[in-house]
């Protein structure tokens, strides 16, 4: 197993800012190298330790996804090699981790689509039987499939801040209502032809958020991540049932391990500082994400 990155440090590129899991740096003023780090977060907190591999796996399933949506929708990838634009000290930092990236004016809606009841949208329908202003039938249970996707968008939020769900109308009064009604419909068909590909692998994609930039010329543009289990739910379809919690490929052991932590013989409050992650959950939840991407890939 590959030695962990938990934090990546170039000089010689200016540093943009660091998310959850990746550190971005300017090349130029119209590109940005984004390297993924083995970074974990749960709860909207950074863990301590790092996931061996992750940010590598990450990468290959964001290129993966880029290269079957591009018919739909246009993205950031500039083609141009990462190695190329670091000294050669730094590559192993960012070998076959990063991306390097247009330059775009981000939207501030995180584009979440969702085909099944499960999360944040789950709690809201048993209070609402609605989800982001979408209303829905009556009946539904945990992890029901819905009747056809639906848009259930969030506000951005800063790091170790909750993102907040919000209305399609609120995204109307943020971007106007010709670009919200493209980010709906071009959300929604880039889930149905990746959750149609996952599919054929025995993957069920429950749901998953985009993000998007404007270019030069305000085209709309697919950027950061796509369709990773960082911001897609992925369930095994063989092991499906509606009313029950699917075990999932993406980092609910590690919410669930979480669940039940202690920090200081307290349960954990779910902020700053997070528990230390035992070796074991450390090794599980990077098997989880290997065995996504090995379904997804072959």
């Amino acid at each position: 197993m590959s030695r962990a990155l938990h934090t990546s440090a170039l000089t010689s590129l200016p540093l943009l800012a660091r998310g959850k899991v990746r550190d971005n740096y300017a090349v130029g003023e119209d590109r940005i190298l984004m390297v993924a780090s083995d970074r974990i977060s749960a709860f909207d907190v950074i863990m301590g330790e790092a996931i061996p591999g992750k940010g590598e796996l990450l990468t290959q399933m964001a290129l993966f996804w880029f290269g079957k949506l591009g018919h739909i929708c246009p993205n950031h990838l500039t083609g141009q090699a990462p190695e190329s634009v670091v000294t050669p000290d730094e590559v192993p930092q960012v070998q076959g981790r990063s991306m390097l990236v247009k330059r775009l004016k981000p939207i501030p809606v995180e584009a979440v689509v969702r085909g099944y009841l499960a999360g944040s949208g789950w709690q809201e329908y048993q209070q609402s039987q609605s989800v982001c202003g979408v209303p829905l039938p009556k009946g539904l249970k945990n992890a029901s499939k819905l009747p056809e996707p639906i848009f259930t968008p969030a506000a951005k939020a800063a790091v170790g801040e909750h993102d907040e769900n919000i209305t399609y109308q609120q995204v109307v009064d943020i971007v106007g209502s010709a670009l919200a009604e493209k980010i709906r419909s071009v959300s929604i068909a880039l889930y149905e032809t990746a959750r149609d590909v996952a599919a054929a692998k025995g993957i069920i994609i429950a749901d998953t958020k985009f993000e998007f930039g404007l270019d030069a010329n305000s085209n709309l543009v697919l950027m950061d991540e796509v369709l990773t289990p960082d911001s897609s739910r992925y369930w095994p379809a063989q092991s499906y049932q509606a009313g029950v919690n699917p075990p999932s490929y993406d980092k609910q052991f590690l919410r669930d391990w979480l669940e039940t932590a202690q920090v200081q013989g307290k349960p954990w409050s779910k902020s700053p500082p997070a528990p230390h992650l035992p070796q074991e959950v450390i090794e599980q939840t990077a098997a989880k994400y290997q065995e996504a991407w090995d379904r997804l890939k072959d």
